[in-house]
């Protein structure tokens, strides 16, 4: 197989395991203006690789916000902690809804870290979480 096609399956693999949603806000890649990105979670440039084990399905305002971070400061303790790993975590262990499905509440203080340092509750999104759940459209059942 080539590299290019080698690389295709790869982002297809990890769209498919991914649902089309964000790994870490769980957007619905259909309801987004842009495409989503497969991303390093351990980035390259602090050792990470290419192994589907360290991809991820992120949209682009989650992996703008990440770009190549792996920890933040917890908002609570102060203490510097590490992101959320869809990998290697489970996201209903660090992370829950509020009431009307409009914000992404961290539970744990990598929960709280990553919602803060991805900004997982960013306006835009909200809003239109918001919208897709009246629609009954959120949240995905992932």
């Amino acid at each position: 197989m080539t590299d290019n096609k080698l690389k295709a399956q790869i982002k297809a693999d990890v769209r498919l395991r991914a649902k089309n949603c964000c790994e870490y806000c769980y957007s619905q890649e259909k309801f987004s203006t842009h495409s989503f990105s497969v991303e390093h979670i351990q980035p390259i440039s602090k050792g990470g690789n290419n192994n589907l084990d360290n991809l991820a399905l992120s949209c682009q305002g989650c992996n703008n916000y990440k770009y190549n971070k792996t920890e933040g400061k917890d908002p609570i303790t102060q203490s510097m902690v590490s992101l959320y790993h869809p990998r290697q975590q489970n996201w209903q262990e660090h992370f829950s809804w509020n009431q009307d499905y409009t914000l992404i509440i961290g539970l744990t203080s990598i929960g709280r870290t990553t919602v803060e340092v991805l900004r997982l509750n960013r306006e835009g999104l909200v809003n239109l979480r918001n919208i897709l759940y009246r629609m009954a459209e959120h949240p995905p059942s992932v």
